[in-house]
């Protein structure tokens, strides 16, 4: 559950701050810290709702080969909050909850498709530090997605990257999204 942060949560104040927080309320039930946390600095802020805005319009891709995609690069940087999040969404998003929830386990799971694994593979990949993606990785992908969804999955793995580090960094942790919504707890990550 949410704890301490590295960088203190911010009282979000003035109208702007009402609006988010009513949003927040809404779609979440509270105000999710990551919101708490750059609501120190409103252009960073205000780039990350740009930037996830606009990426919600995307829909070269589909929408949960990317939900798989960012909740494995959130267990393999160890983002508890993104997985938290993203289990979460994936219910909103009537996504298949059983895969949703052996994302962390994916290599060992049954329910996952070829297809799924090898994006689950190239996002875990592109998240290693150097990245390991390699041209017969990405030319599998390519002929099977084709060139607009595979751009498009490369860019939302780059995002998922961005969110999941940031959250890491701040010390920002999971709020209890599923628990709240009475899902099954994810499945535990196992070393590959």
């Amino acid at each position: 559950m949410a704890g301490n942060t590295r960088i203190p949560r911010a009282e979000l104040t003035g109208v702007y701050g009402a609006i988010v927080k009513r949003m927040s309320r809404r779609m979440l039930g509270e105000v999710a810290e990551p919101v708490e946390v750059a609501w120190h600095n409103r252009k960073v802020l205000n780039f990350s709702f740009s930037v996830g805005r606009k990426a919600q319009k995307w829909d070269q891709c589909d929408e949960s080969l990317k939900s798989f995609a960012h909740m494995a690069v959130a267990s393999l940087v160890g983002c508890s909050f993104c997985l938290d999040f993203g289990y979460f969404q994936a219910r909103n998003e009537g996504l298949d909850l059983t895969k949703a929830r052996e994302v962390p386990r994916w290599r060992e799971s049954e329910v996952f498709t070829p297809l799924e694994r090898d994006v689950m593979e190239y996002a875990e990949a592109m998240t290693q530090t150097p990245p390991t993606v390699t041209d017969e990785m990405s030319a599998q992908l390519l002929e099977r997605l084709g060139a607009p969804a595979m751009v498009e999955l490369t860019a939302f793995i780059a995002l998922a990257n961005f969110m999941t580090r940031s959250n890491t960094a701040f010390g920002i942790e999971s709020q209890g999204f599923a628990a709240a919504c009475d899902l099954k707890p994810l499945a535990l990550r196992s070393t590959p």
